[in-house]
């Protein structure tokens, strides 16, 4: 299959998560590398919707640090603190954390200042283990919703294939 990065921008957004998780799911067919994964999977969802920052954050140290992983976009964090932050708010509470205005976020990290609001998720493992948070920031306020935590989470689940 052509590797190809799908424009969704104009798409609804449901059609447009439904795209991006075809597109993942068939580049990625027979590939079982979590890292290769979250590299495609950061290239098709920031290109496809035009976002500012589109990566993942791994855990290196469970319940205690997460570090910058593959990503798209300009230089990010390199450790966030579970708790900290939005990102470490999802790793905290395993929750997917929807944040319209960055600056009404007590506690918010500013690695861009251009980020305007954000939609973070943790990624399970095979065995239902924070692997990862996935890290969504635009620089409009209030561009994420529970279309687009749905349309993340399901693409998601591929990390929980065995």
């Amino acid at each position: 299959m052509a590797e190809v990065t799908p424009d969704v921008k104009a798409l609804p957004k449901a059609e447009a998560w439904r795209q991006l998780a075809q597109q993942a799911h068939a580049v990625l067919e027979g590939v079982d590398d979590q890292v290769s994964a979250m590299a495609t999977i950061s290239c098709l969802v920031h290109h496809g919707l035009g976002l500012l920052w589109t990566g993942f954050y791994r855990v290196v140290t469970p319940g205690t640090l997460l570090r910058v992983g593959p990503y798209q976009g300009t230089l990010g964090c390199l450790e966030i603190a579970f708790g900290r932050g939005v990102c470490g708010a999802a790793a905290a509470t395993l929750k997917t954390q929807i944040v319209p205005d960055v600056n009404a976020f007590p506690g918010h990290i500013t690695c861009d200042g251009r980020s305007a609001s954000e939609l973070v998720a943790p990624v399970f493992g095979p065995h239902g283990e924070l692997i990862a948070v996935f890290d969504l920031d635009s620089d409009r306020l209030g561009a994420f919703d529970e279309v687009d935590r749905q349309g993340v989470e399901a693409l998601l689940r591929w990390f929980t294939r065995p």
